[in-house]
């Protein structure tokens, strides 16, 4: 009697790693928020007419009132004053987000923990210490944790496949925290080179009106001339300031991005390595 060939038994479904929302701002309603309110404090806070003799724009802010002189730094000024609070806004958000991500205590801490539970087989026990971590690096290795239990008691698959699930489990748990962790980044990256080159733009305008005060007829138009120049430093000390807020930000905010990606990696390199081992 002829055998039928048994096909192999197909891999169990992966544990159900914790489901996240998008979490942290949106974008496309943030910008532009924050541009209604810069515009708004450039119009209604530095264009006040306290700020300007006489109340008229036309004759300048009055010796030694700030305001007045940002604002005469002409239409780019609120533009390089929305990169500066996007920066801001974008910034904080982060820090609160990855501070969550962080979850409870020291995660180096959770890390050697774990690691000695796993050394012991101690399944269960790293679980829990998982639910007590609630951060990112918790839901990756509690994703992964589970998939371990599963596979232990797992007849159809051979130790190559079962630890390719598990490399696998581990990976798409890691592939849907890491966008949350990295939300927003590329704005706040944008506008670090964004920010000078804005600047640059608001520099150049002022020095075509300085240059244009130097080229009328007769004698040169003085007032005109430091208006166009006040105007340049203007945009460049704000364009300076804001880009280098952000490439700080995003250096700090990036680094603290890699330790957790790092942590994930570290663990889940342990987790692979105990699996081989036991079973």
């Amino acid at each position: 009697m002829e055998k039928k060939a048994t096909s192999p038994a197909p891999a169990p479904k992966p544990a159900a790693a914790a489901t996240k929302g998008k979490g942290g701002l949106n974008p496309a309603l943030v910008i532009p928020l924050l541009f209604a309110i810069a515009l708004c404090v450039y119009i209604f806070v530095l264009g006040a007419p306290e700020h300007f003799k006489d109340g008229d724009h036309a004759k300048g802010p009055i010796d030694g009132d700030y305001y007045g002189i940002v604002y005469k730094g002409g239409p780019i000024v609120p533009i390089l004053m929305t990169c500066f609070l996007i920066v801001l806004t974008f910034t904080i958000e982060r820090l609160i987000t990855l501070n969550k991500a962080s979850g409870s205590g020291s995660i180096d801490a959770f890390v050697r923990k774990v690691r000695t539970l796993l050394d012991k087989n101690q399944i269960e026990e790293a679980i829990k210490e998982c639910d007590r971590q609630k951060g990112s690096v918790g839901n990756v290795v509690k994703a992964g944790l589970l998939k371990y239990r599963q596979l232990t008691t797992e007849t159809a698959l051979d130790k190559e496949q079962k630890l390719a699930a598990l490399q696998k489990e581990i990976e798409e748990a890691t592939t849907l925290e890491l966008p949350m962790l990295q939300k927003n980044l590329t704005i706040i990256a944008t506008l670090a080179g964004a920010s000078t080159l804005l600047a640059l733009l608001g520099t150049v305008i002022g020095m075509i009106k300085a240059f244009a005060a130097l080229g009328t007829s007769g004698s040169p138009d003085s007032a005109a001339l430091a208006t166009g120049i006040s105007e340049a430093l203007i945009n460049t000390a704000l364009g300076i300031g804001t880009s280098a807020i952000a490439t700080i930000s995003y250096a700090y905010l990036n680094s603290r991005v890699d330790d957790l990606t790092y942590s994930i990696d570290e663990i889940g390199m342990s987790l692979q390595s105990n699996f081989a081992a036991h079973y």
